[in-house]
C-alpha cells in the first residue's frame, strides 16, 4: 500500500468511527520527524481513546506498518501514534484548538484524502 492510500485509509477509519476534522499534511522536507501528519478530533476522551484503539487494530489486522510508539491512547485528551513515515494525532476538541500543531508546521502541503461517505 503506498503512503497516500495508507492516509486514506487511516482517514476512514477515523471518519467510520465518527472522528470530525480530519486533516493530512505533508511535512516532508519540513520536518526531519515525519513525512505527513494526520490530525483529527473526537468528542471526548473516551471517544479519542477509542478512534486510537481501532486504527492501531486495523492496522495490525492487514500487517500494515509497525507501529512505533503510542501516546495518550489511555487518557484520550490528545493521542500520538507513530508509525515512522506517519504520526497520528488525535485530540479532544478543546486540545486540539490549545495547541494547534497545524500552525507549527504551517509549511507542510495538505494532503486530498479519499473517504468513503455512505449515502444519508
Amino acid at each position: 500500500m503506498n503512503h497516500h492510500a495508507f492516509l486514506s485509509r487511516i482517514a476512514q477509519i477515523i471518519y467510520d468511527k465518527k472522528g470530525m476534522n480530519i486533516l493530512a499534511l505533508d511535512v516532508q522536507g519540513v520536518s526531519s520527524i515525519t513525512d505527513y501528519l494526520i490530525i483529527a478530533e473526537g468528542l471526548a476522551d473516551r471517544h479519542v481513546t477509542s478512534i486510537a484503539r481501532a486504527i492501531i487494530d486495523e492496522i495490525e489486522k492487514n500487517k500494515g506498518p509497525m507501529l512505533r510508539h503510542a501516546e495518550g491512547v489511555k487518557t484520550g485528551d490528545w493521542a500520538v501514534l507513530d508509525y515512522g513515515f506517519v504520526m497520528i494525532h488525535l485530540f479532544r476538541p478543546g486540545v486540539r484548538h490549545k495547541y494547534a500543531i497545524e500552525r507549527l508546521w504551517s509549511k507542510g502541503e495538505i494532503v486530498d484524502l479519499l473517504i468513503e461517505v455512505a449515502p444519508s
